[in-house]
């Protein structure tokens, strides 16, 4: 018996033109490139420029998205953007890329799981699809983490990037097995009880400010490494496969040390990893998109691979994706 799959028929990126080497960073603050490479392997980070935003930013990666699927905006249904940075309080951001776009139908809407958000931005948009809700969908991480960073604050402002990354989700048939392409498996986490290791000091409802930033380094260490090899682990077991059968790891960008610890965990080898925190630093929602579509346009990531997506952001939050290419 066939079954509705939600495949993945497009990718795209983009990053804004400025761009911070790590010897500028040590301009501004107390640090210095071995010291931000040794602990995370950061070379440089883009930063968008004055006036540029976190939809301009969805709208260009939405874009090249939609010209890899070779759809236009009359085929999208439904877009989910995800974001902690979104241009305003309200409306969504993904109402403005829906207008840049020209998508006159359908619907738009914004996910907010930080890091994670691309990961539970892409479950949800598949839950629509294989529901039958939406034929096309097309799935966006984005930020302009720039704007919420203290640049007085070496231990977090080192570590931040901006940009975005999109995909487009199509309905297919497919068997229900795990030779299926498309995503075939996600879980999702969070855990509130964390917000004090990660978070932003400010919000329409607390202090009417934007804020800064905030962040337990070392303890956001400890949660990330544990809590994404478990959720490795989850997804795998929700289709039967071992992390033997994955052929490559896409994972949220945060620290070249917590990608390493993890891999190490789950006992796969380092070579499988798509890094590119070294060139783009942690963009966020935006991280996992802008690797996959790294490793799509250089080749490595072929059709029938079957890719593991996962990320953990503040609230707690963290979760996968399995996906066949």
């Amino acid at each position: 018996m066939s079954i509705i799959r939600s495949h993945i028929t497009g990718c795209g990126s983009y990053l804004p033109e400025r761009i911070i080497e790590n010897a500028e960073m040590a301009k501004l603050v107390d640090t210095s490139d071995d010291w931000i490479i040794a602990r995370t392997g950061i070379k440089r980070r883009h930063v968008a420029a004055d006036g540029e935003m976190t939809s301009d930013l969805a709208t260009h990666a939405a874009r090249k998205a939609m010209d890899a699927a070779g759809i236009t905006a009359d085929d999208v249904d439904m877009i989910v953007v995800a974001t902690a940075t979104p241009d305003e309080t309200f409306p969504a951001t993904a109402t403005r890329v829906q207008n840049n776009l020209g998508m006159t139908k359908g619907f738009a809407f914004d996910v907010q799981a930080v890091c994670s958000g691309f990961v539970f931005a892409l479950s949800v948009a598949d839950n629509f699809v294989t529901s039958g809700q939406a034929k096309t969908a097309l799935v966006i991480g984005a930020e302009t983490f720039s704007r919420i960073l203290d640049w007085d604050d070496r231990t977090t402002c080192v570590l931040f990037g901006d940009g975005a990354g999109a995909v487009v989700l199509q309905a297919s048939e497919g068997t229900g097995t795990t030779e299926d392409r498309g995503l075939l498996a996600s879980r999702l986490h969070s855990d509130g009880r964390h917000h004090d290791l990660l978070y932003v000091d400010g919000g329409p409802s607390s202090t009417q400010t934007t804020g800064f930033l905030r962040m337990a380094g070392k303890e956001v260490f400890k949660h990330a490494v544990k809590n994404l090899s478990s959720v490795v682990d989850e997804t795998l077991e929700q289709v039967g496969l071992a992390s033997e059968a994955i052929d490559w790891v896409v994972p949220h960008q945060a620290n070249k040390r917590i990608l390493d610890a993890t891999a190490r965990k789950l006992k796969i080898d380092p070579s499988k990893v798509i890094i590119t925190v070294d060139e783009h630093a942690n963009t966020s929602a935006a991280s996992v998109p802008l690797a996959l579509d790294t490793a799509v346009r250089d080749g490595r990531i072929q059709q029938g691979d079957l890719l593991l997506m996962e990320a953990m952001g503040g609230g707690f939050t963290w979760g996968a994706c399995l996906v066949r290419w």
